[in-house]
């Protein structure tokens, strides 16, 4: 019987293998959806996940402005900005984002804040693709889609 092994492997970047990942966000929870979307932007699906080198997956969503929120969240979740001058903090719903022009920006924030801040987390995020229809310009990737609502019945809102 072979012996364990009692070293950590961590994995270089010239060995890091990106899959890329298709999901539909059409009725998904946002936060829900958004931890998904993080764990496999940072690489922690893998075994040889390693916290400083980017060894995660490109991930392309379609129908981001499909996203859905639970409870009173969609007229009182706020997204605040600062203009830079003085008294320039200005602040919108989550519902005027979605029926805005950028409405796959809602769950591109909420993505965002759950990577690390830094160079690492640019690059994490650079993997991260998209698309408020269901055109996308990713096919030759070849993407394997990824039923997010059947991992958790939560994980999707009936109307």
């Amino acid at each position: 019987m072979k012996a364990l092994s009692k070293q950590t492997r961590s994995i270089k970047p010239a060995e890091v293998e990106k899959n890329w990942h298709l999901i539909d966000a059409d009725g998904l929870v946002v936060g829900r959806l958004a931890v998904i979307v993080a764990n496999l932007l940072r690489g922690k699906h893998k075994p040889s996940f390693t916290p400083h080198v980017d060894c995660g997956d490109h991930v392309v969503v379609i129908n981001a402005d499909k996203v859905r929120f639970t409870g009173n969240k969609l007229k009182s979740q706020t997204y605040y900005k600062h203009t830079g001058y003085a008294g320039g903090l200005k602040e919108v719903t989550a519902d005027k984002v979605l029926a805005g022009r950028f409405p796959e920006r809602v769950l591109e924030k909420a993505v965002e804040r759950m990577i690390p801040r830094g160079p690492l987390g640019r690059d994490q995020m650079r993997a991260l693709h998209l698309y408020a229809g269901t055109e996308h310009p990713h096919d030759g990737q070849q993407p394997a889609v990824l039923d997010v609502a059947s991992l958790n019945r939560k994980n999707k809102v009936a109307k």
